[in-house]
């Protein structure tokens, strides 16, 4: 499958062709994918360097003469070194931008723990104004990246570097609804990307062994889709939540509020509890955190297991 990262060259390029307004910066990376659209779109593609503050201060200046902005570059260094200039130049002066992230979590896992990312979504679900969207296939970036990106407001792409390998039809994505895809009765699996294809996988090991899991899969986080969780935690009463993003404060967090009112259901969480540390591929560092097929099938027994 095409990466998210080749999706997002190719979306810009088509989008520029047909939005004049539309100007991509990086933060000096990803500069030979983006050819296609710099060559398309002339004086519209800039290179502003390891500089990621800055980026999105011309960002601001770009939106508010008219300009719809792209920002890129690494996650940790777009949303936590330069979170201040995205709370003041964005959220206080209700201007209108996208920033598309790569190398979230520990998609950089060669890099070391540097490079890592769990708070980024947390960070930008804190912004009134912001939507947050955490595509795992190359259709979930193209579909909602091309109903958001000229509408108000700050919209974040998170792009993990591995896609998760499931199809979808562009008329499943519809901003702010997640997507069931599978029935179930003895507990709910939410997720996000790129952990889908381990919680499919996981859910397939349950039903071999008589428990019945319902899968619920959430392309954006924000805004969230409270009916779909509600819907499913009201039938099984027990809830799992798989994610590549910190314990503190993610998935679980917006589950919970979306729970509010519901009676005696039962809870796990997997997700990062602290700094991986060290180096190794994303699924070696996925095994550690529990987040394999086997680790999501033990959260879920110990959770139907428990009184």
């Amino acid at each position: 499958m095409k990466t998210l990262r080749l999706e997002f060259a190719d979306t810009m390029s088509e989008v520029g062709q047909c939005d004049p307004r539309l100007v991509v910066m990086v933060g000096d990376i990803s500069h030979g994918i983006l050819q296609g659209f710099a060559k398309a779109c002339p004086g519209r593609y800039y290179n502003i360097g390891i500089c990621e503050p800055t980026i999105v201060n011309m960002a601001a200046g770009l939106n508010k003469v008219g300009l719809v902005p792209v920002v890129h570059t690494i996650a940790p260094f777009i949303t936590e070194r330069a979170y201040e200039q995205i709370k003041l130049d964005f959220g206080y002066q209700h201007l209108s931008g996208n920033i598309v992230s790569v190398g979230g979590s520990f998609d950089y896992a060669q890099l070391g723990c540097s490079h890592h990312c769990y708070t980024d979504v947390s960070l930008l679900c804190h912004l009134k104004r912001a939507t947050v969207t955490i595509p795992g296939s190359p259709v979930e970036f193209n579909t909602l990246f091309k109903k958001l990106y000229a509408t108000d407001g700050i919209h974040y792409y998170r792009l993990p570097e591995r896609p998760h390998g499931i199809e979808f039809a562009a008329s499943d994505l519809v901003p702010g609804r997640g997507i069931r895809l599978r029935e179930g009765s003895d507990l709910t699996i939410a997720t996000i990307a790129p952990q889908l294809s381990n919680a499919l996988a996981a859910a397939e090991r349950l039903a071999a062994s008589g428990l019945s899991a319902e899968l619920l899969y959430f392309p954006m986080v924000k805004p969230f889709d409270q009916e779909l969780l509600r819907a499913s935690l009201g039938k099984t009463k027990r809830l799992l939540v798989v994610e590549e993003l910190s314990a503190h404060d993610g998935l679980l967090n917006l589950c919970l509020r979306a729970a509010i009112g519901l009676p005696g259901f039962s809870v796990r969480h997997l997700a990062l509890q602290d700094f991986l540390h060290g180096y190794g591929t994303h699924e070696e560092l996925s095994e550690r955190a529990g987040f394999s097929p086997q680790g999501i099938a033990k959260s879920a027994h110990d959770l139907c297991s428990s009184p």
